[in-house]
Formats: structure tokens, sequence, C-alpha cells
């Protein structure tokens, strides 16, 4: 799998939420057709045919899970477990456990009112 950027990534995500390019360019502070030309070379980084099919590429190959991310850009809390290291004695990993629990319940919540 080709290592994508921090702007790839970020405008991967924001097409997975289903963000026009507009809105995804505001986002990250760029203009609209440089997000155009962004989405087009992530496609064909990933092999795909159009952004919508990078997405779904993206999922399937683990680079998107629709799950909200962990904190910071560390191992992370299951890392440390992983480890042998109690990972409360990092201050990163506990804040940011006790909000992914907070985002995931949040997702979940969403989830079962949408069924």
């Amino acid at each position: 799998m080709p290592e994508l950027t921090d702007t790839e990534h970020a405008v991967l995500r924001g097409a997975a939420r289903g963000d026009t390019y507009a809105v995804i360019a505001a986002r990250l502070g760029l203009h609209g057709k440089s997000v155009n030309k962004i989405a087009f070379r992530l496609a064909r980084k990933l092999g795909a045919r159009n952004i919508t099919n990078a997405v779904l590429l993206a999922c399937q190959a683990g680079i998107l899970d629709g799950r909200p991310r962990r904190h910071g850009d560390h191992a992370g809390y299951e890392a440390h477990r992983k480890r042998g290291e109690d990972p409360k004695l990092c201050e990163p990993c506990r804040l940011g456990e006790r909000a992914h629990r907070q985002a995931m319940k949040k997702t979940s919540k969403q989830n079962r009112e949408a069924a």
C-alpha cells in the first residue's frame, strides 16, 4: 500500500464523510482546485477510478476504518498494554483513551438511533 501524506489522509477522510471538495478545502485552508488535484493524485496512488472508489479501497485496505481515531501520533494505549507497560502512566494515552471511549459511545448511540 502506498504511503499517503497527511493532506491526502485529510482529503480521504473528508470524502468518506461525504464532504464536498469546497468543504474539505475550507477545513484544510486550501483552494478547491488544490483539493481536486490531491483527490486525483490520491485515487491514482490507490489504483482507484475516482475518489469514491478510493474511499472504498482505503476502507478495504484498513486505511479508513470508520472509527474515531485515537490521540496523537505515537503507538497509543493498546500498544503500551501489548508491551506490558502501564498506559495510565502515559498522560496523552490516558486522556486519549478517555476521549476515544466517549467518541465510541457517541458513535454507538448514533448507530442505534439510526437503526
